[in-house]
């Protein structure tokens, strides 16, 4: 087992060598990537009956996005993806595109939350201050999802927490503490401290 976290350490490491190294053009790419990466984890998703907001994959892509591409590649890539749906990408949810849906508020704060989450592991966190920047990032998310939601569906702000926040709060809990781990265990390779 030793070795194996050993390997893994190594590995982060020469990500972050070569991360770093890359050419800004290099770093692009990384962030379309990304961006396609997000598509792939929307077309995992669970329609809820009360609710015209899904359970997605794509919060934990996000997250996991800050971490490994920092606060300007990470809200980059996230720029890309809500402008690539703008344009006639068909790479929301449910294969499908456009700014006039629902969901547009929590796709924009993808790029908010990417950069709050690559910002936060830029520097050196414990554990438990990843998770709690994993949570904020998911608390962008859904501010800037219900603060869309509201006129869009016309109604109040209450309504749009509950139908667009309240449901997907356990399930982005459990987002945040695996990317929480995940972003700690990766970032040992950038001098994270231990608690």
């Amino acid at each position: 087992m030793e070795r194996i976290l050993r390997q893994w350490e190594k590995f982060w490491e020469r990500y972050y060598n070569v991360f770093l190294s890359l050419t800004t053009v290099k770093k692009l790419a990384l962030a379309v990537f990304f961006a396609l990466l997000t598509a792939i984890s929307a077309q995992v998703y669970i329609p809820l009956p009360f609710t015209p907001v899904p359970v997605t994959g794509q919060v934990f892509t996000v997250l996991l996005c800050g971490i490994l591409l920092g606060k300007t590649t990470g809200a980059l890539s996230q720029i890309f993806y809500l402008a690539g749906g703008m344009v006639g990408i068909n790479w929301f949810y449910g294969a499908s595109y456009g700014i006039l849906r629902p969901t547009t508020g929590y796709i924009a704060g993808f790029a908010l939350a990417a950069f709050l989450v690559g910002a936060i592991t830029e520097k050196k966190r414990t554990k438990l201050q990843m998770i709690y920047g994993m949570l904020s990032g998911i608390g962008i998310i859904h501010l800037c999802g219900i603060v869309w939601l509201a006129p869009f569906l016309k109604m109040s702000m209450y309504k749009a927490f509950i139908i667009g926040s309240l449901p997907f709060i356990p399930f982005d809990i459990v987002k945040a503490y695996f990317a929480g781990l995940i972003g700690s265990s990766i970032l040992k390779s950038r001098d994270v401290r231990e608690m």
